[in-house]
């Protein structure tokens, strides 16, 4: 089926392999047929061939080498799923001889158009250093200009490659720190635990410690809140000279970076990923002050109601932040409990959570919780809550005692193991207070004839050889009981048997010096050699030789010295040095690539390091002399200004913009001040340039006039070059748009000039654009764009044969009004808003958006303005000039930019007074996120050959009796969607075509109206979706 020249059977061979590979077969055996497939023109079949590759490329590498030209063909694929996968297979052939050839592949994929071929670039770069590390400083350049990248879907991958290729070089944090705090919460869940890793390494070496001030509190507890007499007396030179003791530490004020990354890591603890949410609870536990840190108890003990592998991942980490937290999860003690279905180990890092947060006020319930746990089936599991019970007994001495006779009830347990663990949990608590428990010493030394478990018997000798003076009638003959079985005894039991013998040997030699002597003659001869070994060294230190050794004068203060009590502690005690939720952590020894967390600094390093400050290239002359040259299609106040008011301008715009970008990197309080500032030079400009405006007002009037009825001549008279507007509806659209255009020049009389607040807009786009916006029609005036006439908009346009470049056309169609705010709801206030469809000034990325502005009240509406928006990521909007004042019965008509970022998501934003806060929301339909262009019927054939397959979207269609006119036809195509009409040679065939605002891409619309059969629609498109929406509202327009 890979041999034949049909491209379904191909396609149906290929999703049979992709699926053996799916479940698990071997499908190596068919590379040289599947690799020969590669260059297959159908996108279906070739991106089936790239899964398959990805999969054995590294297996069978020199068969993928033969086809290394054909990958270098597909990284130029104009699809972007063509272009990753190509990438991904040549970074899959591990061979050092292509290691130039990836390097070159991997520079122009982060140089790409596409956020998902860079994603993919970013994966590549830790399997070429893995495969040459002399390329790193490279990759570290490569790394350095993808960190820089604002979407969301590179962010994680890059993270990731800096954590691979270069972990040391913190300095390329720097610039982009508050970026990544700012987009963390819409990465996706894998990069989010990799980027918030990151940080808190990053946090750790950059800020102070929070709890610095809680350890000087520490050193110095109330040192100088109560005077004494004797501090008085001393006089003022003493109080100096205690001053001078104390520590000179500044007080602590936390960095608003520090801040910014606690803030918005919190959302995140409502995360559906069990993995995110541990990332931000070992950050809040590494770096937030001890006041805030009890925020991830909730969301850890919500992970508890998950699979069995994730509640031992976070119980691990709660047995360790219980430790030195246990405040913080004592509220949620009974989560805790243990259940009949949990899992041993799940079971045991239960007992061990509850072992931490036991205190002295809830040790009864605990308590009473440990008694059933012991009667469980589980063997394993009652051993360690006896060990539990113990632990509780050491650390809360009030119910020591208690904990120790129930211990004592266990040793008559059926169960051997039971009174096992008893015993040896009782040995470790008799050591704190031996005088007081004789009895249970007797006890434990008559159960030495049932208990058989090694360890037990071992732990019931130790303690009556220990304590042997309580017991003296009864240790000599456990000794013998001992020396009858010593043979047949475990190595462990033999050692306290010997020690035994020893200590009875010095304390009662009368009773027991025989049986000593036996004892020591039997492991004399065992076959251990660490028994024999202690034999004759025993015998040596108690039996005193003929010559009388030096420590046989020492043998009592040898054996019979006070030991100290153990310490029962919990075996997480010092896990904390290692990261949590790290696998060092999980499993107690550092893994190999485990970063170590530093530790923090003694002094603050300079925080400006992290300030984005704006390039220098954007003050150069050339860009300057391009700001006059573009002049804002809908800014009356700086329409007839001379070059002087721009230059004026420009101080304002900078400053502004500078304000605008301290405020998003989080310096709220810097940001705040610099733009009072503005404001108040904003005021002063708006004041002196208002007697010029007022004069200019009626010459703009007359002039606007004059350009629509110029519209009006040419329109009437070129009835070749404008078949779509040749209706008498035209000259109602001309009319309606002149009564709109003369409205601003009336309110630019009572509001700041707008001109002064574009070249500040103008500034903060071109951080983005750079240099690749494609090149739009300039207007002739200003006064002549804001005419929405077809002579005005076809007036910069040049006719040639074959240009070079796609231009962009200016619309033909009308405006919609839509309602943005009710009167009634707005107290007054009416707001409707149109797309106009004309380039926006401050940034050809977004749509242009008129709102109209109404006061029905009876009161003056003031300081009328956009408040800050909540918006998804990717959307900005640039809103418009603040209008001081709007008097009752007035209107007035502001210009608004938004960049829907290819989506048709709301823009929500608060429209503001000086009194009340409106919550509106702008949502565009597809048809207007994209732009007409211009290009011959040839360019048209060859960019929709390049967008076929997944890129093609195409409906049948029935259209109307009243919809088979050309007229008809395109009216209603151009009025759903900003399309510019492309010639065609047939008269029953419609094309059209445009592309979108924000990432260029071209949008290609063909309708084959053919008079016999039903008609149908075909949408060319790289963003699928748009295709798919634009279709839909297409053909609803159309049959409608």
């Amino acid at each position: 089926m890979l041999d034949t020249n049909k491209d379904s059977l191909k396609l149906e061979a290929m999703k049979r392999i992709v699926a053996m590979i799916a479940r698990g077969k071997n499908a190596s055996d068919l590379f040289p047929a599947v690799v020969k497939n590669v260059a297959c023109k159908n996108i279906e079949v070739k991106k089936l061939v790239y899964v398959y590759l990805v999969r054995y490329a590294e297996e069978q590498q020199d068969l993928a080498l033969l086809s290394i030209s054909t990958f270098q063909r597909g990284l130029k694929d104009p699809n972007q799923l063509i272009r990753a996968s190509a990438l991904r297979v040549l970074s899959s052939i591990r061979v050092p001889i292509i290691v130039p050839i990836m390097m070159l592949a991997i520079k122009e994929a982060a140089s790409d158009m596409s956020p998902y071929v860079r994603k993919t670039a970013a994966h590549a770069i830790p399997k070429l250093y893995s495969l040459d590390s002399d390329q790193k400083d490279q990759l570290i350049e490569v790394i350095e200009k993808l960190l820089a990248d604002k979407t969301t879907l590179v962010a994680g991958s890059v993270v990731m490659a800096f954590e691979e290729v270069c972990p040391e070089r913190i300095d390329l944090i720097h610039k982009n720190y508050r970026k990544l705090c700012n987009l963390l919460i819409d990465v996706e869940e894998w990069g989010q635990v990799v980027i918030i890793s990151m940080l808190t390494r990053y946090a750790r070496t950059q800020f102070l410690s929070p709890t610095q001030n809680e350890s000087l509190l520490e050193e110095n507890p109330e040192k100088a809140f109560y005077g004494s007499e004797e501090d008085e007396a001393k006089g003022p030179g003493s109080e100096e000279a205690a001053a001078a003791t104390l520590p000179t530490r500044k007080p602590y004020v936390m960095d608003p970076d520090h801040r910014l990354l606690l803030r918005n890591t919190k959302p995140l603890l409502q995360s559906r990923s069990a993995a995110v949410v541990m990332a931000v609870a070992q950050l809040y536990f590494h770096l937030a002050p001890k006041a805030e840190v009890g925020v991830i108890a909730k969301a850890l003990v919500r992970l508890l109601r998950s699979h069995s592998e994730v509640q031992y991942v976070v119980l691990q980490n709660v047995a360790t932040m219980s430790i030195k937290r246990r405040g913080m999860f004592e509220p949620y003690l009974k989560s805790f409990y243990i259940r009949s279905t949990d899992p041993t180990q799940i079971k045991v890092l239960k007992l061990e959570v509850l072992t931490n947060l036991a205190n002295e006020t809830n040790i009864p319930t605990v308590l009473r919780e440990f008694q059933t746990y012991i009667r469980s089936m589980d063997k394993d599991f009652v051993a360690a809550t006896i060990q539990a019970i113990g632990r509780c007994a050491t650390n809360i001495g009030r119910v020591r005692d208690t904990c120790l006779n129930g211990l004592v009830q266990l040793l008559s347990n059926r169960d051997e193991l039971v009174v096992a663990e008893s015993v040896v949990v009782i040995k470790k608590l008799l050591q704190m207070q031996p005088a007081q428990h004789g009895e249970i010493i007797k006890h434990l030394a008559k159960l030495t004839d049932n208990i058989q478990v090694p360890m037990a018997r071992a732990s019931i000798l130790w303690l009556i050889g220990e304590y042997c003076e309580h017991v003296p009638k009864i240790a000599p003959d456990v000794l013998r009981k001992m020396a009858k079985s010593f043979t047949a005894e475990e190595d462990i039991v033999k050692l306290q048997v010997i020690n035994l013998a020893a200590k009875l040997y010095l304390t009662n030699s009368k009773q027991t010096k025989l049986l000593t002597q036996y004892v020591l003659s039997l492991a004399k001869y065992d076959q251990n050699y660490d028994i024999r070994d202690r034999a004759r060294f025993t015998r040596q230190l108690i039996v005193p030789s003929e010559q009388g050794g030096v420590l046989s004068r020492h043998a009592k203060k040898l054996f019979l010295a006070p030991k100290p009590a153990p310490v029962l502690e919990s075996s997480f005690k010092d896990r904390d040095h290692f990261q949590l939720g790290s696998l060092s952590h999980l499993l107690n020894a550092k893994a190999t690539g485990y970063q170590e967390l530093p530790d923090w600094p003694e002094e603050a390093p300079d925080p400006s390091v992290r300030n984005v400050e704006v390039p220098e290239w954007t003050k150069c002359s050339n860009r300057e002399k391009r700001k006059e040259k573009e002049k804002p299609f809908y800014s009356d106040s700086e329409g007839e200004s001379g070059p002087t008011e721009s230059a004026d301008s420009d101080p304002g715009s900078e400053s502004e913009s500078d304000s605008k970008s301290s405020s998003e990197s989080g310096s709220g309080e810097s940001s705040s001040a610099s733009d009072n500032e503005d404001q108040d030079e904003d005021e002063e400009k708006g004041r002196s340039s208002e007697s010029e405006q007022s004069e200019d007002g009626a010459k703009r009037k007359v002039k606007k006039r004059k350009v629509a009825a110029e519209g009006r001549g040419e329109d009437s008279s070129s009835d070749e070059g404008s078949d779509s507007s040749s209706s008498s509806s035209e000259s109602e659209m001309s009319s309606e748009s002149e009564e709109e255009q003369v409205e601003p020049a009336s309110w630019s009389k009572k509001t700041p000039p707008s001109g002064k607040s574009a070249p500040a807009a103008k500034e903060i786009s071109l951080l983005d654009l750079e240099d690749f916006t494609p090149p739009s029609v300039q207007p002739v005036s200003p006064s002549t764009a804001v005419s929405t006439s077809l002579a005005a908009d076809l007036e910069g346009l040049t006719l040639t044969d074959s240009p070079l470049v796609p231009s962009l056309l200016s619309p033909v169609s009308g405006v919609r009004r839509q309602e943005l705010l009710h009167r009634v709801a707005g107290e007054g206030l009416a707001v409707d808003y149109a797309f106009s469809r004309q380039p926006f000034s401050g940034d050809p990325h977004m749509v242009s958006v008129h709102v109209h502005f109404s006061n029905s009240s009876d009161t003056p509406i003031k300081s009328l303005h956009v408040g800050t928006p909540r918006l998804p990521a990717g959307i900005s909007i640039q809103a418009f000039p603040e209008i001081e004042s709007l008097a009752p019965g007035e209107s007035a008509t502001a210009v608004m930019g938004i960049n829907f970022c290819d989506s048709t998501q709301a823009a929500n934003f608060q429209l503001c007074t000086q009194t009340r806060q409106f919550y509106v929301s702008i949502q565009p339909p597809v048809g207007e996120l994209m732009a007409p262009v211009f290009m011959s019927e040839n360019e048209f054939k060859k960019e929709q050959g390049k967008l076929t397959g997944m890129n093609e979207i195409t409906e049948k269609l029935t259209l109307l009796d009243t919809c088979r006119s050309d007229h008809i036809v395109v009216q209603k195509v151009t009025t759903t969607a900003n399309l510019g009409r492309v010639p065609c040679g047939t008269s029953d065939e419609y094309r059209f075509a445009g592309k979108t605002l924000t990432s260029g891409s071209l949008v290609l619309l063909t309708l084959d109206a053919r008079p016999a059969g039903p008609a149908q629609l075909t949408v060319n498109s790289e963003k699928m979706v748009i295709g798919t929406m634009l279709v839909k509202d297409l053909v609803q327009a159309l049959t409608q």
